[in-house]
């Protein structure tokens, strides 16, 4: 955990942008893998976790906006509990001084506080569950219908928690910084064992002895596969082959649970082909351009829109695109082969508070989502502050359906040469992710560099 001074001057912030009623925020419980004895890994919620940091299951806290006092819920750790799993080292009221709160009670005086409140025609901010568990419990203490349960959402609290969750302090960016050293680690091992006749999973189990050696997790699923073209793909049943491009999305928790997410792409056989390496450099160049980009008062939407004009450029000069490369931006077309947005914020979440709502995290009044296919993926659009850490994760990807798709329904054929694209059926995708820290005068790159150019993979794979 952070010190005490961290969450109080958290608490008291939000305190300070909302006026009147309760805030009501619900920790994780423990989520079942096939039975109630045998439960998942306990995470706790990011939200309880960043204004209060204690990692126990079934808590919750009530912040009054009117007269500043906050309040625990829980209960201490009955014998079963400690026969089953041990003693906790603390108590749950010690455990609670160490983080500013000296009111302590009981889960089950939760419902009755709130009933007072209600009572009083006082306001309940919470934010919308993404558990069931939690929707039911907030149906329960809230005398709701489920239906009635995300609606009633307070939009004011989420306002108010994006706006400070989204500036990192000094302790969280060292948190990321931790995240990077173990993330880092990850992929030197990938690079290490990604070899001819090797299967994914085997390179991913490498990865995983590096999380379980420094203690820690993925934050979220890797990504580790030689169907690159596919964003998301959490299989890892191919057996590598000479000349396979794989790409690797995958991070390292610290040990205050902020998330690294580093994405490479890395030949098998530790050489680029010539058609490899040009589109590679592609996609390195828009990278490199728009981490330069970045700095206050930019909108990220604007750095998009130039990650997809480097692009553009570059593939055009390959055979793929043709004609005005603003046009084809302006298009769409562009998306056929880079169907996602440019990046998130990141910290707790490795989609940084998109528990909110996306629109209410990445978007503001200014800027509104996109219909058009490929940018209305686009998870962070808004201008950037001092403080916050993004992505910058430009990808480039050849998906033999949807190429076949759009050829059969003509889409953008004064734009896209359908018969290039064609050739490149075999080739997987690209993506090269970096975490960046919004300063004062621009950006930086969180972490010590990871092999990224093609000369630096090349020759650290050769070893």
């Amino acid at each position: 955990m952070f010190d005490t001074n961290e969450y109080a001057q958290r608490r008291s912030q939000l305190k300070q942008a909302l006026s009147g009623g309760l805030v009501l925020l619900i920790g994780a419980g423990n989520i079942p893998m096939s039975s109630p004895y045998n439960s998942y890994p306990f995470r706790q919620d990011s939200t309880f976790t960043y204004f209060f940091g204690l990692q126990r299951p079934a808590l919750a806290a009530l912040i009054d906006l009117d007269d500043g006092s906050e309040v625990l819920f829980g209960n201490e750790q009955s014998d079963e509990d400690m026969i089953w799993h041990g003693p906790h080292v603390h108590s749950l009221r010690d455990e609670a001084a160490a983080v500013g709160i000296v009111r302590v009670r009981p889960y089950a005086e939760l419902q009755h506080s709130i009933a007072a409140a209600q009572q009083q025609q006082r306001v309940v901010h919470y934010v919308p569950p993404y558990r069931a568990e939690t929707s039911v419990e907030l149906t329960k203490l809230l005398n709701l219908a489920p239906e009635q349960v995300k609606p009633g959402a307070s939009r004011a609290l989420i306002e108010a928690i994006v706006h400070l969750r989204e500036i990192k302090s000094q302790a969280e960016i060292e948190e990321l910084e931790k995240a990077q050293v173990v993330t880092r680690e990850m992929h030197i091992a990938a690079m290490r064992f990604a070899k001819p006749d090797v299967y994914e999973y085997e390179v991913v189990a490498e990865m995983e002895r590096v999380l379980r050696r420094h203690n820690t997790y993925a934050p979220y699923i890797p990504i580790f596969s030689r169907h690159g073209e596919i964003l998301h793909n959490h299989t890892y049943d191919n057996l590598l082959r000479q000349g396979d491009l794989i790409v690797n999305d995958s991070g390292a928790a610290s040990p205050c649970h902020y998330a690294g997410d580093i994405t490479r792409t890395i030949p098998v056989g530790g050489r680029f082909s010539a058609r490899q390496r040009a589109v590679y450099e592609v996609v390195l160049h828009a990278q490199q351009e728009c981490i330069a980009a970045i700095r206050p008062g930019v909108a990220y939407a604007e750095v998009h829109r130039s990650s997809a004009l480097h692009m553009v450029r570059g593939l055009s000069k390959l055979g793929l695109f043709r004609g005005d490369a603003e046009a084809i931006v302006d298009s769409g077309a562009y998306a056929l082969c880079y169907p996602h947005g440019l990046g998130h914020q990141l910290g707790l979440d490795v989609h940084d508070m998109e528990s909110y709502g996306e629109d209410l995290v990445g978007y503001d009044a200014s800027h509104h989502r996109s219909s058009l296919f490929g940018l209305r993926n686009l998870r962070l659009a808004k201008p950037l502050r001092a403080g916050m850490v993004i992505t910058v994760e430009p990808g480039i990807y050849f998906i033999p359906q949807l190429i076949a798709n759009w050829q059969g329904q003509g889409l953008h054929s004064d734009y896209i040469d359908y018969a290039c694209f064609n050739e490149y059926h075999d080739f997987g995708g690209i993506r090269i992710e970096d975490d960046v820290l919004v300063t004062d005068a621009g950006s930086r790159i969180l972490g010590e560099p990871i092999p990224k150019t093609c000369e630096e993979i090349e020759s650290f794979m050769s070893i």
